[in-house]
């Protein structure tokens, strides 16, 4: 059984082992998601309590999975705090350990961050992911569409150059 919950900073940083752990193995499995060296532990801790950062200010919401107490999935969205984008939001760090794929808790996740958008008021969601990632046909399953894609956007933990696909989702009220 999956249990999901929206996380404040403080439950953030009770789980930034947890929350470590999780990013570490995603990475390790090649995840295109900002770091290059899985080994790299204080990269992901200082990653970690940036976000909490974020969480505090409002500019951040993080939403976990958890299976027996144990963070297994996450995603963030990002609202825009600009005047001009004060209506959309980005998405982020979908991450799901790789022994708990396969069970639907990303789609939820997504489903979940929609929904807190909606209640938000946002029309507007967008995120990237690398071109030609699996997770691009849990994203298009969800209604999303692809804005384009830039060439050689990150490094990859093999050291090469992967492009990018920007994707959008336009929110109705529901």
């Amino acid at each position: 059984m999956t249990d999901y919950k929206k996380a404040d900073a403080v439950q953030a940083l009770h789980a930034l082992a947890q929350l470590s752990d999780l990013l570490q193995a995603c990475v390790a499995e090649g995840a295109s998601i900002g770091f290059t060296d899985p080994q790299n532990r204080q990269a992901i801790e200082d990653f970690w309590h940036t976000r909490a950062a974020s969480l505090i200010d409002g500019e951040s919401e993080l939403m976990l999975a958890c299976q027996q107490e144990r963070v297994v999935g996450t995603v963030m969205m990002t609202v825009a705090t600009m005047p001009n984008g004060r209506h959309r939001a980005e998405i982020g760090k979908l991450l799901v350990h790789p022994h708990a794929r396969r069970q639907g808790i990303a789609r939820e996740l997504m489903l979940r961050a929609e929904r807190r958008a909606r209640a938000l008021g946002k029309t507007l969601l967008v995120l990237d992911t690398r071109s030609g990632d699996v997770a691009s046909q849990l994203y298009l399953s969800l209604g999303w569409q692809i804005a384009g894609s830039i060439p050689d956007y990150a490094e990859s933990i093999k050291g090469e150059l992967e492009a990018t696909t920007v994707m959008f989702k336009l929110l109705t009220a529901n």
